[in-house]
């Protein structure tokens, strides 16, 4: 039979155990903070209907989309965690608690060019906060304290959240008689930190801007002071005003919600590139690698849920590139070596054949909340020492017909050398003791 050469499709990421023990360990700190702050988890189907996915699709969101056909069914993959909650709380919204807050970590698949840092399959880290008929802005200004509290958690320090508010973007294009070309112009809005003033004035000329008009856009979304350049603008324009005043109330909030001053700015040049954002958007930058772009982003929406409901849900919420971000750590070797990796904190290892005194061990020390496990290959003992310290197991629990005869464990110390005879209790109360806590999964926390 001829050997098919095993491979990996370009832009989908699997890890050697070590580094998939350094990813769950992300998440976990992910989980962790979502908790902390009343998010209750959610899990939904990858596979959904593409109608269903693509209500408020168009523009990117479909030509990035993995969809094909079952039988005469019209199938496709989750781009996002949004869409299918909108749909979630649709289906479900007599049964739920408003304001409905959940988050869930998930994989998403978006078909797109891979490349240095992007992948077509990817875990998100979501939360969102939806509203029956009206959402405070208060849920809006708790996405960057949020993002403060699971960046610090993981030991990222240096960041900054980027924000701004769709309703001065919409607000800026009517004040300048954009138009119908309101949603083409926005697009090039937010490619302007990947290709520059100069081709994004281009872009706006094509799409019928005049000149002027275009650098007049371009200075006011630049400007090096955003607040003052809107305040200026003030009673021009009502959604400009409106947008105004919600980053506003977002911002006075920031100091009250632990998020300091330096870890935000407003950005007017933020716009965010989905369909469905209609309020707030933010997105959040590593300071030291301003190249990689944005690890967390999100927004509000209002009116993504009117496709499946005619209940009035709207939602603010955030996501976390996991892979990404991970991605990111592990390239620029910021992810912490000291953070434990090993399967378990033990390993049985068995002198002779006889293993029932082994197994009762292993299930002595599992009761105590020690994960361990027992090397029943019949190999030399040098190997399965070898193994344990390719594993980088800490401990060994060596069991022999001595130790069986007196009840008792000989207990390795693998870091250290050192070895101790004691009851298989002794051992887990030792192993406990000196277990390693989580440390970050970054280096210098």
């Amino acid at each position: 039979m001829e050997k098919i050469k095993p491979r990996t499709l370009s832009g989908f990421m699997e890890l050697l155990p070590g580094p998939q023990a350094q990813m769950d360990a992300v998440m976990r700190v992910l989980r962790e903070t979502y908790e902390l702050y009343g998010f209750t988890a959610l899990d939904t189907p990858a596979v959904e209907s593409a109608q269903v996915l693509l209500a408020k699709g168009g523009g990117e969101t479909e030509k990035q989309i993995y969809r094909f056909s079952k039988g005469d069914t019209d199938l496709a993959l989750r781009f996002d965690l949004t869409v299918p909650l909108a749909k979630y709380v649709a289906m479900n919204y007599g049964q739920l608690a408003f304001p409905f807050r959940r988050y869930q970590i998930g994989k998403v698949y978006r078909g797109e060019r891979a490349q240095r840092g992007r992948f077509r399959e990817f875990y998100q880290a979501d939360i969102d906060v939806i509203g029956d008929g009206a959402l405070d802005i208060a849920n809006d200004a708790e996405m960057p304290a949020v993002i403060c509290e699971a960046l610090r958690r993981l030991g990222i320090e240096r960041f900054c959240i980027r924000m701004n508010d769709r309703k001065i973007l919409n607000g800026l294009f009517a004040l300048l008689g954009v138009g119908e070309q309101a949603a083409a112009v926005l697009g090039a809005v937010d490619k302007l930190e990947k290709i520059g003033r100069e081709k994004v004035a281009a872009i706006l000329t094509e799409l019928g801007m005049g000149p002027d008009k275009a650098d007049q856009l371009l200075d006011i979304l630049t400007s090096a002071d955003p607040m003052a350049t809107l305040d200026a603008l003030a009673g021009k324009n009502e959604t400009l005003d409106a947008g105004l005043a919600e980053l506003r109330a977002v911002t006075a909030l920031l100091p009250g919600l632990g998020v300091p001053d330096h870890a935000w700015r407003v950005d007017l040049t933020i716009a965010r590139g989905l369909d469905y954002y209609t309020g707030m958007v933010y997105e959040t930058q590593l300071l030291d690698y301003p190249e990689v772009g944005s690890i967390c982003s999100g927004g509000r929406y209002d009116d993504l849920a009117g496709y499946y409901t005619s209940q009035k849900l709207p939602g603010v919420g955030l996501s976390i590139g996991v892979t990404r971000l991970f991605y990111i750590l592990q390239e620029q070797g910021l992810l912490n070596e000291e953070l434990p990796t090993a399967p378990c904190d033990a390993l049985i290892i068995p002198l002779g054949e006889d293993m029932d005194w082994a197994v009762r061990c292993a299930a002595a020390l599992r009761a105590e909340g020690v994960r361990t496990q027992v090397y029943a290959e019949r190999k030399k003992v040098k190997a399965k020492f070898a193994y344990a310290d390719k594993l980088a197991v800490p401990y060994a629990a060596v069991v022999g017909g001595d130790e069986a005869a007196s009840g008792t464990v000989g207990l390795k110390d693998l870091r250290t050398g050192q070895q101790v005879t004691v009851t298989p209790a002794e051992a887990a109360a030792i192993i406990l003791k000196s277990k390693a806590r989580l440390v970050k999964p970054v280096k210098g926390s």
